[in-house]
């Protein structure tokens, strides 16, 4: 075998990914047929500019529109508005962005065309709180939904059901334009209907359904949105609505076609790659325990795969956060800090967890780097790791051990990326 540097090696995986689910690719071959009327672009997404830019590029003939996208760098867009809103926590910019998106598709007839470009993120870029609510009760679900420890999909069942836009009402509005729904997935099992709560992609998930998983997170949420659950004015469009029959939903870029990217870059560098799967959900701490016990198997013992091997693996996790004191981070870098204190001491293993849009959580790094030796180098700056986990800190251990992998925005997103290299 060539000899290899471990973090290089990582990264060229991850950067695999990336350009496997790189927007300007994704949407020329899915792009739509020409209407006789008018082009709208509508969007929403941690990559929706990347994706309007792209479309820009791609479609050759007169549009107009409007997307929203996280504060930050942005591509420019010379036909497309791009609107910037707040992730995770919506803001009164997101408030105006998800009316501006309602306005631009009204008044259209069955000659136009509605392109609707969706990714990741945009549950929290498009508050659009219902009759009687606000959108410091939307804020509410949201930072109640984030602490919950529910799987994404559980989120966007509630989300769905406390909003104007989400659910596929922004498609219902643009009615009788076709809508075709270009779709960016960060779900584990790529339902386009949970990314970004589909605000054009209607699913069968029910108002009770939504009121059951309230309760079963002992979600805590203000009375005035209580009471709207309990309401009829709640229900979601049904996807048998006949206004959603001509329209279409593709999903052009996934976490799947990500890890199988990232499998034949390994490959090509003489190391064999196993993808676990491209659907894990779960505690990202117990997630960690478990990546970093077949990490071991491997090292230790051979089996069940035998080394060199890059074990590879995708979906969301979750991170529970309990009280109020709690530190910096996010669902990867807390997983990769799970496995740190697990693999302590076992030489020959490396690996690196990021999210795929390049940021992770509530700093600027996408993740972070572990190996045997990450947690004596956190202890040796003066970090507890086991106490930084218990916060929901890993970010500042993973600074103390100098780990952080900060790659910046990517403009993508098909979430969470994991590998380890056992040698």
């Amino acid at each position: 075998m060539v000899p290899i540097e471990p973090r290089r090696f990582l990264t060229s995986l991850f950067e695999a990914a990336v350009i496997a689910a790189d927007p300007y690719a994704a949407i020329r071959a899915h792009l739509p047929t020409r209407p006789k009327g008018r082009t709208i672009v509508v969007g929403a997404g941690k990559a929706a500019s990347q994706m309007a830019a792209a479309f820009e590029r791609l479609w050759g003939g007169p549009l107009e529109g409007i997307v929203v996208a996280r504060h930050g760098p942005v591509e420019n867009c010379e036909r497309i508005k791009v609107l910037q809103s707040a992730h995770p926590v919506p803001d009164e910019a997101g408030l105006g962005a998800s009316t501006a998106l309602l306005e631009q598709v009204e008044g259209l007839t069955e000659d136009d065309l509605v392109v609707a470009l969706i990714s990741g993120g945009g549950s929290a870029l498009l508050p659009a709180p219902p009759n009687g609510l606000t959108l410091e009760d939307e804020v509410a679900v949201n930072r109640a939904l984030l602490a919950s420890g529910a799987p994404i999909s559980a989120m966007n069942v509630v989300r769905k059901h406390v909003s104007r836009i989400k659910g596929g009402r922004l498609a219902l509005a643009a009615w009788p334009a076709r809508v075709v729904s270009l779709v960016v997935s960060d779900v584990p099992g790529d339902n386009p209907a949970f990314v970004a709560s589909g605000p054009t992609v209607p699913d069968l998930s029910s108002l009770e359904e939504a009121r059951e998983i309230v309760a079963r997170y002992a979600m805590i949420l203000p009375e005035r949105v209580m009471a709207h659950l309990s309401s009829d004015a709640a229900r979601a469009p049904s996807p048998d609505d006949p206004a959603f029959a001509g329209n279409e939903v593709h999903v052009i870029a996934s976490a799947s076609v990500s890890l199988e990217a990232a499998a034949a870059r390994a490959r090509e560098s003489g190391i064999e790659a196993m993808i676990l799967s491209d659907a894990i959900e779960g505690e990202a701490r117990d997630i960690g325990r478990m990546h970093a016990a077949l990490a071991r198997e491997v090292a230790l013992r051979g089996r069940p795969f035998t080394k060199p091997i890059v074990l590879l693996s995708g979906g969301e996790t979750t991170v529970t956060i309990s009280g109020k004191d709690y530190g910096k981070g996010g669902r990867n870098s807390e997983f990769l800090l799970s496995l740190a204190l697990d693999i302590d001491g076992v030489t020959g293993i490396d690996a690196l967890a990021a999210d795929t849009d390049g940021i992770d959580g509530s700093e600027n790094n996408a993740g972070a780097f572990a190996d045997g030796k990450s947690v004596g180098r956190m202890r040796a700056a003066g970090a507890d790791p086991r106490a930084h986990l218990a916060r929901h800190d890993a970010w500042s251990a993973f600074a103390a051990s100098d780990d952080l992998f900060v790659p910046g925005p990517t403009g993508t997103n098909v979430n969470d990326f994991r590998a380890i290299l056992i040698r």
